[in-house]
This record gives structure tokens, C-alpha cells and sequence, in this order.
């Protein structure tokens, strides 16, 4: 499956960058997820929106669920590797789907396949060509350019 080039700048880990925190119910709101990912609320409802995450609701208050937060670092580690949400998406229906991974490899929770494995490395290292050709020709045009 081919697809245009996905930036990767700006994709941090995907943990939780410290302990969970939660409701007394044992749900998470969305500033909870927000703080705890590194991401922004308007990510979070995004995703919701895309029906990647289905939080309950408390009156206008969105209660996200363990499952929710797993799911979360799915589309985290998904973004990270260069997926696109399409893809991701297809990813974590077929995880729902099955309770085996076979013949698949487990890559930080995402269970893709060797041709998925090839096609994500293969783009990965075209973008990291184009990045290098990219810096080696800005470096040329900043050695010509006189310092203010």
C-alpha cells in the first residue's frame, strides 16, 4: 500500500510520563491523559472524534476508561513510528479482533506484520534520505550566506 510521506518531527514517547492518575471510580479524565501523554486536549477529542478512543460521559465530562488509555499509547506509538491514522486505525480493529498475535511481531504493543514491518522501514528510511539531502543543502546555502 503506498502513501505520502508522514512527518515524524515533533513525535515524543508515547508512555505516560509519570504514574496514572485517575478518578475514584478508576477512570481518567482528559486533562489526566493530556498530562499524563504529553498531549493536547484538542488530540484528545481529535482521536475521539476519529473514533479511535470512546470515553463515557459524566454530563459534559468525558471519563476515559483503562482500556481508552491502552489504546491511547497504541495510537502514540502508532504516530511515532510513522503510521498514519488510517493504518492505525486498521491496527487496533484487528487487535480488538484477535487475542493472538500470529505472525506478527509485538513493536511497542502494536502487533504489525513483516510485510508492515518492511513497509514502514522502507518508507522511513526514504523520508530519513530526503531529511539528510534537505540538511546537507540548507548546511551548503548557511556557509553563503554572511553572518548578521
Amino acid at each position: 500500500m503506498s502513501r505520502h510521506s508522514t512527518a515524524l518531527a515533533g513525535a515524543t514517547n508515547f508512555e505516560a510520563r509519570s504514574e496514572p492518575t485517575s478518578e475514584a471510580d478508576g477512570g481518567f479524565t482528559i486533562s489526566d491523559l493530556a498530562r499524563d501523554f504529553g498531549v493536547t486536549l484538542r488530540t484528545l477529542r481529535f482521536y475521539e472524534s476519529r473514533g479511535l478512543i470512546a470515553p463515557a460521559r459524566s454530563g459534559m465530562t468525558r471519563i476515559y476508561s483503562a482500556r481508552d488509555r491502552a489504546r491511547l499509547a497504541l495510537i502514540l506509538k502508532g504516530k511515532q513510528l510513522g503510521f498514519t491514522l488510517v493504518e492505525i486505525r486498521a491496527m487496533l480493529a484487528n487487535e480488538d479482533r484477535k487475542n493472538d498475535a500470529g505472525g506478527a511481531a509485538s513493536v511497542g504493543g502494536l502487533h504489525l506484520s513483516r510485510d508492515q514491518i518492511v513497509e514502514q522501514l522502507e518508507l522511513l528510511r526514504k523520508q530519513r534520505g530526503e531529511i539528510d539531502d534537505a540538511i546537507k543543502e540548507l548546511e551548503a546555502s548557511l556557509g553563503r550566506v554572511p553572518k548578521a
